[in-house]
């Protein structure tokens, strides 16, 4: 769980901003998007293939 305590004299935008920065380098947003909709497990290895061929390419 991303947690951001308050520094003595620092305003709500910068704890705002060290927030938004310490869930994106969490991939919770990536994590939320892709969980959004459900998934059969033949959409899964459609997509895990996909990936592959993607990773193998550059390789």
């Amino acid at each position: 769980m991303t947690q951001v305590l308050l520094g003595e004299n620092e305003g709500i935008e910068s704890a705002l901003r060290r927030f938004k920065r310490q869930v994106s380098r969490a991939g919770i947003l990536a994590d939320l998007k892709k969980r959004r909709y459900f998934e059969t497990s033949q959409e899964k290895r459609k997509r895990k293939a996909v990936a592959a061929r993607r990773q193998k390419r550059f390789y």
